[in-house]
């Protein structure tokens, strides 16, 4: 199964409705291409019993592997989601949040002054992480795969080797729901300017690129797949994309690893004003990413 991950953006004027939360959003995108299942978010505000309360719902009640918190670690009175997380933690894990500190500290020198903490709870691990939507991805992104490899140790009964095992098995259930990804883009800015969204699913095949694409006979089916991608040339795609005529919306998921025949391998979400724009994004897109992003290494 894939790990399962709860989002919860800490912000009083966020609870109240009077700030738009774009960090939030932008934690479920990264940990959903990194393929978490977000199952869980919520807002509360910056209030020690309420952040707890909620934290412990997330582990105790619905038993998510992994708790993401973006807000209140900095230096304001009201800042409390360092102190809220570890008086609900049984075991502290502060080398992620100093991974992190090192990784801002590379971008600016303000990043000593995060606070942010981690820590498990039965099996859950929470970790905080800024309340600026930049500053939230870059923390995420520098720790995410370390993260899923803890989450392999935290799951097993025995070691990590036992737990590589059993993630080679879940890959092929790592696919972010297309209903979600579908209504997360129409609460977005532009969805009033969208007259259609289209999808692409890419999944492994039996049959080789070669025997496919040029016709080659005498070539053996596909057993396995690896595929790896640059993460910065899928961003630089998206944001092409984006740029396109009447393009307000894109999206990219990609399935890094050890896939079988008839895993998912990407998942592509395009939305603009009329079809044809949306068609050509979506192949331009599409044949951006196969041509320039990922590495697909076909096993017989």
């Amino acid at each position: 199964m894939a790990y399962t991950c709860a989002v919860i953006t800490v912000s009083d004027k966020g609870w109240r409705g009077e700030r738009e939360d774009t960090s939030g959003p932008a934690v479920c995108a990264i940990a959903e291409q990194n393929g978490f299942k977000v199952t869980h978010t919520a807002i509360v505000p910056d209030d020690h019993q309420m952040i707890r309360e909620e934290l412990i719902h997330c582990a105790d009640e619905l038993k998510v592997n992994l708790v993401l918190t973006t807000g209140g670690t900095g230096f304001s009175p009201r800042d409390i989601t360092p102190e809220a997380t570890l008086s609900v933690v049984e075991r502290e894990t502060r080398g992620i949040p100093e991974a992190m500190r090192y990784a801002s500290l590379q971008i600016t020198p303000r990043g000593c002054l995060s606070r942010s903490a981690a820590g498990i709870r039965g099996r859950t691990l929470i970790v905080n992480l800024p309340g600026s939507e930049k500053a939230a991805k870059e923390n995420l992104e520098a720790v995410i795969k370390a993260v899923d490899h803890g989450l392999d140790m935290l799951a097993s009964e025995g070691s990590a080797d036992c737990a590589a095992e059993s993630k080679e098995k879940r890959a092929a259930e790592r696919a972010p729901s297309m209903d979600r990804w579908l209504s997360e883009a129409k609460t977005q800015a532009g969805a009033d300017l969208c007259g259609m969204y289209l999808f692409h699913n890419g999944v492994v095949r039996r049959s080789a690129r070669s025997k496919v694409r040029s016709g080659e006979a005498d070539v053996p089916d596909v057993k396995k797949l690896f595929l790896t991608c640059d993460r910065e040339k899928v961003e630089k795609a998206v944001e092409a994309a984006k740029g396109m005529p009447g393009i307000f919306y894109a999206r990219v998921w990609i399935n890094e690893g050890e896939l079988a025949v008839g895993d998912d391998m990407m998942l592509v979400l395009v939305g603009g004003d009329i079809r044809p724009h949306v068609i050509d994004a979506l192949q331009a897109l599409v044949g951006q990413i196969k041509s320039e992003c990922v590495i697909e290494s076909e096993i017989f």
